[in-house]
């Protein structure tokens, strides 16, 4: 078996109360017109506000109806998450009805956007049990087999979530190398079901996580989605790739998820995890 050589640490954060940063990723569309009242930039800005609006209540009418969960007061956290959600522009395109617009034309806009619910009430729904209930909004645990790993020890990653979902796994090391070792060239699916924990590595796996220096701490990486997630820039190193996105980048190209079409778009939901571990 080809092996890859890997760092990993002490588990930072205890895998049952681990919080990932939970959003729904969704496309709207929003418009203004211009008056005398208005300039360009203004009606703009309105029919911005008007598309961020919209993808809120987007994914507020989806998530409750998504979410069957019969707890009354986790339905009524999701609903107040969503309630007080931030919206973060990942794409947009506009266009005005003429160039340069005068008045009475108006401003088009396209968003993709992600909406990043009210983060305590987050946690109250991570939390409680709906952790384990596919009918509640998508959570995703990952977690190591030890808290400690010394110089020659192997160690485990496991990641269970509540629902199916598509995941991108990522190891950073001290030096900031980052490696993605889910998919990888010999375990090419990213869909997991839901309700199952699944190990890496296993499988057809191709490389062993074995404690070797310089040590310190690094981290594993989760991006998962009820979607399919953005391809990373990367190239094999291995059996496994070496991720040639920065680090900065990778959250954006993660969350360019497909977003199904049907009469009309179905938002994504999108959660990122990370755990901190540390070797000696």
């Amino acid at each position: 078996m080809e092996r890859c050589i890997l760092l990993f640490f002490i588990f930072f954060l205890l895998a049952s109360s681990a919080f990932g940063a939970q959003s729904t990723i969704t496309e709207s569309d929003g418009y203004a017109c211009m008056g005398e009242d208005r300039t360009k930039r203004q009606t703009e800005e309105v029919a911005l506000q008007d598309a961020k609006k919209k993808a809120v209540e987007q994914v507020s009418t989806y998530i409750q109806s998504e979410t069957q969960v019969k707890d009354f007061e986790l339905q009524r956290d999701i609903v107040n998450a969503y309630a007080n959600a931030k919206v973060k522009i990942i794409e947009q395109s506009g266009r005005w009805d003429s160039e340069p617009p005068k008045v009475g034309d108006c401003y088009r806009i396209k968003i993709k956007a992600e909406v990043i619910p009210d983060e305590e009430a987050m946690k109250r729904i991570v939390q409680s049990k709906a952790m384990e209930d596919p009918s509640g909004p998508l959570t995703v645990k990952v977690w190591t087999d030890k808290k400690e790993y010394r110089k020659g020890e192997r160690i485990k990653i496991y990641i269970k979530g509540n629902k199916p979902f598509f995941a991108v796994v990522l190891y950073k090391d001290a030096s900031g190398k980052l490696l993605q070792l889910l998919p990888n060239p010999y375990r090419v699916d990213n869909y997991f079901n839901g309700g199952v924990i699944y190990e890496i590595p296993s499988g057809n796996d191709r490389f062993d996580l074995e404690v070797i220096p310089p040590f310190g701490e690094e981290h594993i990486i989760l991006y998962t989605s009820t979607s399919k997630l953005g391809e990373l820039d990367k190239e094999p190193e291995g059996a496994v790739y070496r991720v040639k996105t920065t680090e900065k980048g990778i959250g954006v190209v993660t969350r360019g998820v497909a977003i199904t079409q049907k009469d009309k778009p179905i938002p994504s939901e999108f959660v990122e995890e990370r755990v901190t571990i540390k070797t000696r």
